[in-house]
C-alpha cells in the first residue's frame, strides 16, 4: 500500500478510535487492530502529529498512581473524518470502473 495513503488511514483510524470518548495509547491501538496493524511507536508518532494540526488535545490523568495520556478529538479531527469519507467515496467510485474495465477483457 501506498505510503501516504496508509498515513492517511492510520490517522483516520485513531481520530475515529477517540470520536466518541476520549482514550489512551493502549486502548486506541486495542480498538484499531482489528482493521488495520499499527505499532506502539507508529501511534505515538501519529498521536503527536495529530496534536501538532490541532486535530485532538491530549490531557493527563492519574490512574493507578501513574499520569495517562488521554486523547481528545477536536472539531478539527471530526472535520478531518468527514472528508476522508468524502474521499473515500471518490476512491471508491474509481475502484468500480477499474473492476469494471477489467471485467470487459
Amino acid at each position: 500500500m501506498d505510503v501516504q495513503l496508509k498515513r492517511g488511514l492510520l490517522d483516520v483510524c485513531v481520530l475515529t478510535a477517540i470520536k466518541n470518548e476520549d482514550s489512551y495509547g493502549y486502548k486506541i491501538i486495542r480498538d484499531v487492530m482489528p482493521y488495520i496493524e499499527m505499532s506502539e511507536s507508529t501511534l505515538y508518532t501519529i498521536l503527536k502529529r495529530l496534536e501538532v494540526s490541532k486535530m485532538l488535545t491530549v490531557r493527563s490523568e492519574e490512574y493507578e498512581g501513574r499520569l495517562r495520556k488521554y486523547y481528545h478529538i477536536t472539531e478539527l479531527g471530526l472535520k478531518r473524518i468527514e472528508e476522508f469519507k468524502d474521499d473515500w467515496r471518490q476512491i471508491m467510485s474509481i475502484y468500480k470502473f477499474v473492476v469494471s474495465e477489467e471485467n470487459k477483457r
